[in-house]
């Protein structure tokens, strides 16, 4: 049995009525991975903007395995100290994980965001030494198109985080680096600039999953 532990903010956890890129990304191995395989995580739920709070299970298809770490408005800052606790109560095996906006956007540097990643990693390896993981970079959003400001930071954390993903990689607990989706657009695969619709969805899963495939010849190319 193979675990997949989704970690990400806003974009990860999505709000309700959603399918959200987790739901896409079980569909997919469900259909190209050849052995049995789980999503984990501690929490279910999507996030409720009516209440601001997680606490919806109206997912647009609940048929599927909803657990997942991921919340809205956390980032690298506040993943890391609950990462350990997670891969050792779900024994996670592969992390897919999408943080930094949030970071970037309100509480750290690309500096310091880049250390958090490297506090996650230390974190989920030393709960699971064999854990896999695949880091998404922060993807095109509505601020960093419209801020030259923040996207300088975006870049430079991307950057570092390509840089840390290098600097921690080894064979016993591959670190690998997702390539951002080529044709992600804003005005089209976003319902508001930044979290994604059914398009974008797709892509994210994509990312995660062609990344998955190339490295680790784990699955088949994604399809939509």
């Amino acid at each position: 049995m193979l675990r997949f532990m989704p970690v990400g903010d806003s974009q990860t956890i999505g709000s309700a009525g959603e399918h959200t890129w987790r739901y896409r990304m079980w569909q997919h191995l469900r259909e190209t991975y050849g052995g049995p395989f789980a999503l984990v995580g501690p929490r279910e739920t999507l996030h409720d903007k009516a209440t601001d709070s997680p606490t919806s299970y109206e997912y647009a298809d609940p048929d599927f395995p909803r657990a997942h770490l991921a919340g809205w408005g956390e980032g690298w800052l506040h993943m890391a100290p609950v990462i350990g606790e997670a891969v050792r109560s779900c024994r996670a095996d592969v992390l897919l994980v999408s943080l930094g906006l949030i970071d970037l956007g309100f509480y750290t540097n690309a500096e310091q965001t880049a250390e958090n990643a490297r506090n996650f990693v230390a974190e989920a390896r030393s709960a699971n030494p064999r854990v896999r993981i695949v880091v998404l970079p922060v993807i095109p959003n509505v601020r960093a198109e419209s801020e030259a400001s923040f996207a300088a930071e975006v870049s430079r954390f991307n950057e570092l985080l390509a840089k840390t993903v290098a600097d921690l990689d080894e064979p016993r607990s591959p670190l690998l680096l997702a390539s951002p989706p080529p044709s992600y657009d804003i005005n089209l695969d976003t319902y508001d600039g930044t979290h994604p619709n059914a398009s974008g969805e797709h892509k994210i899963a994509e990312a995660f999953a062609e990344a998955m495939y190339q490295a680790w010849d784990l699955g088949e190319p994604y399809e939509v």
